[in-house]
């Protein structure tokens, strides 16, 4: 499935004790649906533990860091950089353009998930500010949708690397075995 050009998800923002779920669920999602890695703040190294025990059990590739630095993240990114806001244009105006410059010209794509406030700055260093729906709603939800778009649903036939464990399709129940299992 994967793309030769790098997908990478940037979390702006985290306020622990308020956010540790939505940051995980933002590092989880992008591990789910395409991107090759994502950038926390330093202050949630509890999420980056969970996104890094999930990607050791359920497989990989995918890494998860910390930076004390999302700004220079930004400034320094080589390659196209997407704010997801619910004040954006409509991604559905916005998606093959980013596509192309992803898959056909092979830039680098950083996707940009704010937690609180996001500062204007954030807005001018974007290449694209990017809302899905342009009304409130998760980030998180928001994050999942544009890269369905980016990834046109190849995301989801992906191969996990150097699982211990996966997860077996059912219409009722729940199964994880072992890989090893055949």
């Amino acid at each position: 499935m994967h793309d030769d050009s790098e997908v990478a998800v940037l979390r702006l923002g985290h306020r622990p004790g308020r956010d540790e779920r939505m940051t995980t669920h933002v590092g989880l999602t992008a591990r789910a649906l395409g991107a090759d890695r994502v950038l926390l703040p330093d202050n949630a190294g509890q999420s980056l533990d969970t996104v890094a025990d999930i990607t050791d059990r359920f497989g990989g590739p995918f890494d998860v860091e910390l930076t004390d630095s999302p700004q220079g993240i930004i400034r320094n990114w080589d390659g196209r950089v997407v704010h997801l806001t619910m004040y954006g244009e409509r991604v559905q105006d916005v998606e093959r353009e980013i596509r192309a410059a992803h898959r056909d010209d092979g830039e680098p794509i950083l996707v940009v998930v704010g937690a609180e406030k996001v500062s204007f700055d954030v807005y001018e260093a974007a290449d694209w500010n990017v809302g899905v729906t342009n009304q409130p709603h998760s980030e998180v939800a928001g994050l999942a949708v544009f890269l369905d778009r980016l990834f046109e649903g190849r995301e989801l036939e992906r191969e996990w690397v150097d699982a211990d464990q996966r997860v077996i399709p059912m219409a009722t129940g729940k199964r994880v075995e072992p890989v090893d299992e055949e």
